[in-house]
């Protein structure tokens, strides 16, 4: 618990429109913020039907059978959010290096459903360049679905005097809908994305048959992260190091078996 206490952050924002001025809202407490954050995982998230930057219904439920990261903001939001978004991007691209572009999908969800209209989010969407990015839908909703959703992802805001305070938070959820890991900050490191990511598109169940599962299971173990430049490879040197490992305890194996039968 210690360690998720140093990633997570309380972002406090400017740039509210009217009427988002602090109305007696309760207080944020940052260890409460986390406890309902982490009691939310496991929970699968109910069918919701949002609209796209066109207007049109958008069901999340259109979206299993791969995993999602979910990540709610603000458009009003002159720094935070925008910042939020754009680091996220970055590790999205290499996820997508490193997992392939249609491994998984992405939704950025509008909490200020007064003023995060479908328009507001497409301007939000181009502003950040995230318009020619691979399954990324942004996302608006009104008020029922805010807080439904945001209490399913564990995910607090409270109206304040410079706009909302909030968790700087990416959902991950499994190809199931399951909310899978939280994942806290306004620049996360690239591996608290992309490591429970490459769990779920790698652990391919027994169901999928004998061979796609060892392959998946094969490029789980095999696909690595890079730190020199924050980016993911396939290291072939693991694979070798299974051979050899395997073809030393064969020979050694014929050497025991050798001598046994000499000895008799």
């Amino acid at each position: 618990m210690a360690y998720f206490r140093l990633l997570i952050v309380v972002c406090i924002v400017a740039g509210a429109s009217a009427g988002h001025a602090a109305t007696g809202a309760p207080s944020y407490d940052r260890t409460d913020a986390l406890e309902i954050s982490q009691g939310a995982i496991g929970r699968t998230l109910a069918d919701y039907t949002l609209r796209d930057i066109d207007g049109q219904p958008f069901d999340l439920a259109s979206l299993r059978g791969k995993p999602l990261v979910i990540s709610m903001i603000y458009t009003s939001c002159h720094h935070i959010c925008p910042t939020i978004t754009r680091n996220l991007g970055d590790t999205i691209g290499v996820a997508h290096e490193a997992l392939g572009k249609d491994a998984f999908r992405v939704v950025t969800v509008g909490f200020d459903w007064r003023v995060d209209t479908p328009d507001r989010m497409r301007e939000f969407e181009s502003r950040l360049g995230m318009n020619d990015v691979p399954s990324w839908h942004f996302l608006a909703t009104d008020a029922h679905i805010v807080e439904e959703l945001s209490d399913d992802l564990g995910f607090l805001f409270y109206s304040s005097a410079k706009g909302f305070d909030h968790l700087a938070q990416a959902t991950i959820i499994d190809a199931e809908g399951a909310i899978y890991r939280q994942v806290y900050g306004v620049d996360v490191e690239t591996t608290a994305i992309v490591e429970p990511l490459k769990e779920l598109v790698f652990n391919t169940p027994r169901s999928a048959g004998f061979i796609e599962h060892w392959v998946s299971t094969f490029k789980l173990f095999c696909t690595v992260y890079d730190p020199n430049n924050d980016r993911y490879r396939f290291d072939y040197s693991i694979f070798t190091a299974i051979f050899v490992g395997i073809l030393c305890l064969g020979m050694v194996a014929v050497f025991i078996i050798r001598e046994w039968r000499h000895a008799r």
